[in-house]
């Protein structure tokens, strides 16, 4: 009875019906497809995870966005607190001149600002007129031939559609006294943010890594002072990157006599902080200033300087100077822009880049072990490091007690 039963078991298998006994069904798909799902379900795992976290930041973006911007001006203005600590100055009297300073410098840039556009704008909307009353003109002589009456009625009409949605206009001026103050806690958030991230930055970081596992805090500290680092030479080059760009246009705006030039410089420089695109948008403002006040000639002689100006910081500023600092091709700093603004906004353009580039850093230091032979935890070259390292920039205080010597041997 044994052998018909094992040849019909083998006829029943060759014709696709029962697989042989002592076998999983599992061993017969091919390797490349289980390679395949078993990448598909990491993958799928690490997308949701990620859309998650991406949805609870929205939620409380009021708090996520302060606490980046504070983080990103903390790695600009520490090295000036080290240099007054250094000169033996009490951290708190050096962390308050710093802030203050900075505050003040850029209160009176804002004022600055503010006045050349009150001065500017005066004498730009009589240009604007000037222009309203030509285009006016061209429809009335031009190819389309239109009477008075019927640009009265034109404008009759957009004058009604005003009055007609006015519910939805008094709405947009209430969101935006909603914004105002939103970003008015924001801002206070920011600020009291960057004091104590310049003030006691290592205490919080010593913190937050102490809560690691104690085999994973000396990776941990390493990726994070890697990161850090990363993230403060992204602030640096990008303002000296936003610097050529603001003086590259406004010094062109300035010599075919385009108006409201300090202004626009500002909005250069601030714009620029969003690689590659944000000088390009804020030049195309340039472009219409020059077209309202000096005409075409004019217009096509500024967006010349904004496009040789793009050029010059697609080819050589953003490969060489911006790819050497944070290691990031000029390609992943497009597609993280365009991403970032896609899922973020003005806001996810902004950060997406330093995210990107602290990302690399990080996941480079630990998939290369480096934390093992890192000399700024206390590691001679070429030996492991300890279990417990001190965390980036901090004083040297461990995160927590030393490990056993059989805990640390293994």
């Amino acid at each position: 009875m044994t052998r018909p039963s094992r040849r019909k078991t083998q006829q029943s298998f060759s014709n696709g019906l029962v697989a042989p006994s002592g076998r999983s069904a599992g061993e017969d798909v091919p390797y490349a497809l289980r390679i395949g799902a078993a990448w598909a379900w990491r993958v799928g795992l690490i997308l949701v995870v990620s859309a998650a976290v991406l949805w609870l930041m929205s939620q409380i973006s009021l708090l996520v966005i302060p606490l980046m911007i504070a983080g990103l001006l903390s790695s600009l203005l520490l090295p000036a607190v080290t240099f007054l600590r250094v000169r033996k100055v009490p951290g708190g009297i050096a962390v308050s001149v710093i802030v203050l300073g900075f505050l003040l410098a850029v209160a009176a840039t804002l004022s600055l600002v503010g006045q050349q556009l009150a001065v500017g704008f005066a004498s730009l909307w009589d240009e604007a007129l000037a222009g309203i009353e030509q285009v006016q003109e061209w429809l009335s002589d031009g190819p389309l031939d239109l009477t008075s009456s019927q640009i009265d009625g034109f404008i009759e009409e957009v004058a009604n559609a005003v009055d007609n949605n006015s519910g939805v206009i008094v709405s947009g001026a209430l969101s935006f006294g909603s914004g105002a103050g939103y970003f008015l806690a924001g801002l206070l958030l920011t600020v009291f943010a960057l004091i104590f991230f310049l003030h006691d930055g290592d205490t919080i970081w010593r913190f937050i890594a102490g809560l690691a596992p104690r085999r994973a805090r000396a990776a941990i500290a390493g990726a994070g002072r890697q990161g850090w680092t990363s993230m403060a030479n992204y602030v640096r080059v990008q303002i000296l990157v936003a610097f050529i760009d603001a003086v590259g246009i406004g010094l062109g705006a300035a010599i075919i006599g385009v108006p409201l030039v300090l202004p626009l410089t500002v909005l250069v420089f601030l714009g620029s902080f969003i690689p590659i695109l944000g000088a390009l948008f804020t030049g195309m403002v340039a472009v219409l200033l020059a077209l309202v006040a000096n005409g075409w000639v004019n217009a096509l002689v500024m967006l010349a300087i904004v496009l040789l100006v793009q050029q010059v910081e697609g080819h050589i500023l953003q490969p060489f100077v911006m790819g050497r600092a944070v290691s990031l091709h000029p390609l992943a700093v497009v597609l993280a822009v365009a991403g970032g603004s896609l899922i973020a906004g003005v806001a996810g353009a902004l950060f997406s880049v330093p995210l990107l580039a602290i990302l690399n850093t990080v996941v480079r230091y630990i998939a290369g072990r480096t934390w093992e032979t890192d000399p700024a935890l206390g590691a001679p070259a070429g030996h492991p490091g300890p279990g417990v390292v001190p965390a980036p920039y901090s004083s040297g205080e461990p995160l927590g007690p030393e490990p056993s010597t059989k805990e640390a041997s293994t």
